[in-house]
């Protein structure tokens, strides 16, 4: 028995509201279960500098922790003067995902920075910000093309990823804290709406997996991404 009472293959129930800042170009606020992500998509009509003259537009993230969002209080990174190793990593992945989704000459020589702030963790929160991210780029995007910035969508597929791992023995969708901090096999999927992957990461947290075990939770992935693409449609509709 899963410790949240779930079937192997359950997700927790997932919601997305848009527009929750007024100010940036697009936005969501994405709940999965108790974990909750702000994501803000923020257009510059200047490309990074190593892209001038290119042709070609960026789609980058920065990713960030609220001090209260765990049970106990962590120190804000900004009185540190650095980010953690952590941090790096998470944000170069949710830009690594929706880059993958995103035509960037059609898009042109422009900028959109995604921002995820987890206001509350419980669990998959860099999976959470790639899904949610896709949302605000997706709304930011729209804006471009209503206003004849762009003529052609540089938006290829959804992009979303979902978290699966091997706990007490048995493969599960969407792990929460609970079932993270006790995986003996974790692993975060980056997927497209079509199926195609685009990252993979799995780690032997307590026990070693095999192939079979790496088929089974790429299986509840892809389930699990049917449900995160239905609720960005909705959210985007």
């Amino acid at each position: 028995m899963r410790p949240s009472g779930r079937n192997l293959s359950q997700m927790r129930p997932i919601s997305i509201e848009t527009g929750v800042m007024a100010h940036a170009e697009g936005s969501c606020l994405i709940r999965v279960g108790n974990t909750h992500v702000l994501c803000t998509a923020s257009l510059e009509e200047t490309p990074p500098r190593f892209l001038k003259g290119t042709g070609l537009g960026w789609v980058t993230a920065e990713y960030g922790m609220l001090p209260r969002a765990t049970n106990t209080r962590n120190r804000r990174e900004a009185a540190t003067g650095k980010q953690s190793g952590r941090t790096q990593e998470i944000q170069r992945l949710i830009g690594r995902s929706l880059r993958a989704g995103v035509d960037r000459s059609a898009l042109g020589e422009r900028q959109i920075t995604i921002d995820c702030d987890v206001i509350q963790a419980d669990g998959g929160t860099r999976c959470a910000s790639i899904t949610g991210g896709w949302v605000a780029l997706r709304l930011a995007v729209n804006k471009l093309l209503k206003a004849g910035a762009i003529t052609s969508d540089p938006i290829i597929d959804h992009v979303a990823a979902v978290s699966c791992g091997i706990y007490a023995g048995q493969a599960v969708l969407d792990l929460d804290y609970a079932e993270d901090s006790e995986a003996g096999t974790d692993g975060n999927f980056v997927l497209t709406g079509s199926g195609r992957l685009i990252e993979v990461q799995m780690s032997a947290e307590g026990a070693t997996f095999s192939r079979d075990q790496m088929g089974q939770l790429l299986d509840l992935a892809e389930g699990g991404m049917a449900e995160l693409v239905a609720a960005q449609k909705a959210a985007v509709a």
